[in-house]
């Protein structure tokens, strides 16, 4: 048996200029979190990180829940512990069986303030806090609803040796933005919905780019933690891009080249396969009715239909799956399908990431 990731969340800094959604702290206040699984077993282990805080993240109690029982989290058999700035700590393993496709409810109770807190930005997905310490009990009926993820990278679960995992490494088109909030429609759901042996774990990352920081730290920077650190990873699927090409034109820069781009693919591939990993790429999904202004421009959707030529046709990559095509209007095909658009023009809703998902060929992911 081994430990490997049940459960992923890609965390960002709330001290980022580009913010997707209000930073936020806490204070005498407990946070429950909702968790869908990728896979599961007989024992779990929670993952917390205060990766980007300034201070100490006190933590006076923590709980796991699922549908087989609850119990209280310890680390290092203690139940109040902090977490220096910068860290990450695992909890003592716990007896807790969870299933894949099943929800694990986090609770935590911070009783100092925290500072701004290291989280998911957009995980469609809602939090609920209240004041004081209800990490074993029933929050009251008017407990606060937040968007985002807070302190949690990620559930560790004890799985057979042979299990195989993979990861989604990319952004808002794997975090899930246009999907129904908590209905677990994002496009990596659906496709662990199609999987019979292994699972694909989530580090999608809302606006995060291939070549520059934010949102999040760029894929070539976070490669390591977010994908080689996932103990039993087999294989990464990759999308990429468009934030690469969209959001300068936010702030009045080019968009990056295609030939950066594709340097930039070409090198996470080099490093997956010297990890021994095989790496699955998409094709960058259409965005020429983004509602975001100078999203969308003449340049960037050029260089979007250069990079996709290349990804179709090159050696780099062990296999591709053609998001793009898949998704977009055969009238207008740098949009996407009016059928499967989230309602702003670059996202994909319920509909759109299960076409996503389907995209994936099972033989070329083997799990």
């Amino acid at each position: 048996m081994i430990w490997t990731a049940g459960f992923r969340t890609a965390v960002i800094s709330p001290y980022e200029q580009i913010q997707l959604t209000e930073p936020r702290g806490f204070a005498d206040q407990t946070v429950r979190q909702v968790l869908h699984m990728a896979g599961g077993g007989e024992r779990l282990r929670v993952r917390l990180t205060n990766r980007y805080g300034r201070a100490p993240l006190t933590i006076a109690a923590a709980a796991a829940a699922t549908e087989h029982g609850q119990a209280a989290l310890t680390f290092d058999g203690a139940g109040n512990f902090t977490v220096p700035p910068g860290e990450e700590i695992a909890s003592d393993p716990l007896d807790l069986p969870v299933a894949p496709g099943a929800d694990l409810f986090l609770s935590l109770y911070l009783p100092e303030e925290t500072g701004l807190a290291t989280y998911s930005p957009k995980p469609m997905e809602i939090a609920r806090i209240a004041g004081g310490d209800h990490v074993m009990s029933p929050l009251p009926g008017d407990a606060e609803q937040g968007e985002g993820r807070f302190y949690v990278s990620g559930v560790d679960v004890l799985a057979p040796d042979a299990t195989a995992i993979a990861v989604a490494f990319g952004d808002s088109w794997f975090e899930g933005v246009g999907s129904t909030t908590s209905a677990n429609n994002r496009s990596v759901d659906f496709l662990n919905r199609r999987l019979r042996r292994g699972w694909v774990v989530n580090q999608g990352i809302a606006g995060n780019r291939l070549l520059r920081d934010e949102v999040g730290e760029h894929a070539l920077a976070r490669f390591d933690r977010d994908v080689l650190s996932v103990p039993g990873v087999t294989h990464v699927l990759v999308h990429f891009g468009i934030n690469d090409l969209g959001l300068p034109g936010m702030s009045g820069e080019p968009p990056a080249t295609s030939e950066a781009l594709i340097e930039g693919f070409e090198d996470l591939a080099h490093r997956a396969h010297q990890a021994d990993l095989k790496i699955l790429a998409a094709t960058i999904g259409p965005f020429a009715g983004a509602a975001y202004p100078g999203v969308s421009t003449p340049e960037g959707l050029a260089a979007r239909r250069e990079v996709n030529g290349w990804i179709r046709t090159t050696d780099t990559f062990d296999a591709v799956f053609d998001v793009a095509r898949a998704v977009e209007d055969p009238a207008a095909p740098d949009h996407i399908h009016p059928a499967l658009d989230g309602g702003d023009g670059m996202h994909l809703n319920d509909e759109g990431a299960q076409v996503m998902a389907d995209t994936v060929d099972l033989k070329t992911l083997d799990l």
